[in-house]
C-alpha cells in the first residue's frame, strides 16, 4: 500500500531528529504540499529542511522552544502565514527526563508537562481552530508512549504526561469528529533514537554496549526504528485510515496485559 498526502500542508515538532525527523522524511516523501519543522536547534533545523525541500517539498523550518507557552501559537501562525492552512499536525516533540516518586521536583514536573502536555494541547488548539475555520477535515497524531500504561519507577513524571495526552488525543477527537477532524496517537515503545543512545550510554552510564545488549533481549531482534513509527504516523495523517480517530495504538513488541 502507497500512502499519499498529496496537497496537504503538515506541522511536525521535534522533527529534527529521531522519530519527528523520520515522520517529517516520510512525509516529505509522501506527497505533502508543504512542511513546517520545529526545534531548538538552529543549525540542525536548518540543515533538515534543506534536505527535505531538496526532496522537492518546501520546507520552513522555525526554531522553538515548547516550554516557552506562546510557541504553539506562533508554530501555528508560521504555519499559516507560509502555506496558507494546518492540514496534519503531528506532536513528535518531547523530553524524556528521568524523575520518580523519589526524587521528582516541581521543576522536574513543570517542564515535563510544559513540553509533554501543555504544549502538544495547544498545539491541537490552533490546528483544530483553522480546520474549523475552514470548514476543512484535518488529522492529528500525537506521539505518545508505551510508559502512558505505567511505566518505569524513575518514569513516573514521563509517563504521567504520557498518560494526560492519551486522553486528551481521545477527548478532542471526540469533541471534533463531527468537524472531520481526526485524533488518534501512537504509544511507542522502546527504540533506538540519537536521544536514547545518549540517554542509555552517556547520562545513565550504561556503556557502548548497551544497543548490542537492548537489541538481543528484544522478540525481533532489535528495538522500534524511527521509521517504524513514521510509517504509522503517516498512515494515521492519510485517507488511507478511513474515519479511524480516537485511537491509541500499542506499537510495541509485548503485548500490554499479557502475563510476561
Amino acid at each position: 500500500m502507497e500512502l499519499h498526502l498529496n496537497g496537504k500542508v503538515v506541522l511536525v515538532t521535534g522533527a529534527t531528529q529521531g522519530i519527528g525527523r523520520a515522520i517529517a522524511e516520510t512525509l516529505a516523501r509522501s506527497g505533502v504540499e508543504g512542511l513546517v519543522i520545529t526545534g531548538r536547534d538552529k543549525a540542525r533545523g536548518d540543515a533538515v529542511a534543506a534536505e527535505l525541500s531538496a526532496l522537492g517539498t518546501p520546507t520552513l523550518f522555525v526554531a522553538a522552544d515548547l516550554a516557552d507557552e506562546a510557541t504553539p501559537a506562533l508554530l501555528a501562525q508560521a504555519c499559516i502565514e507560509r502555506f496558507g492552512r494546518i492540514d496534519g499536525l503531528v506532536n513528535a516533540a518531547g523530553l524524556t527526563d528521568r524523575a520518580s516518586f523519589i526524587d521528582a521536583s516541581p521543576e522536574d514536573w513543570a517542564s515535563l508537562f510544559a513540553v509533554n502536555a501543555r504544549a502538544p494541547f495547544f498545539l491541537m488548539q490552533a490546528a483544530i481552530a483553522d480546520m474549523r475555520k475552514r470548514k476543512a477535515p484535518g488529522a492529528i497524531v500525537n506521539i505518545l508512549s508505551i510508559n502512558a500504561h505505567c511505566g518505569s519507577p524513575e518514569l513516573a513524571v514521563y509517563s504521567a504526561t504520557k498518560g494526560a495526552l492519551s486522553t486528551l488525543t481521545k477527548n478532542a477527537a471526540n469533541a471534533h469528529r463531527f468537524d472531520r477532524i481526526r485524533i488518534n496517537g501512537i504509544n511507542v515503545g522502546w527504540t533506538d533514537t540519537p536521544a536514547e543512545r545518549l540517554m542509555q550510554a552517556e547520562t545513565l552510564g550504561h556503556g557502548p554496549g548497551w544497543l548490542d545488549a537492548a537489541n538481543a533481549a528484544q522478540p525481533f531482534g532489535r528495538l522500534l526504528a524511527p521509521h517504524d513509527i513514521a510509517n504509522l504516523a503517516v498512515f494515521l495523517l492519510s485517507d488511507a485510515a478511513g474515519p479511524m480517530t480516537g485511537a491509541v495504538i500499542d506499537q510495541e513488541q509485548s503485548v500490554i496485559g499479557a502475563n510476561r
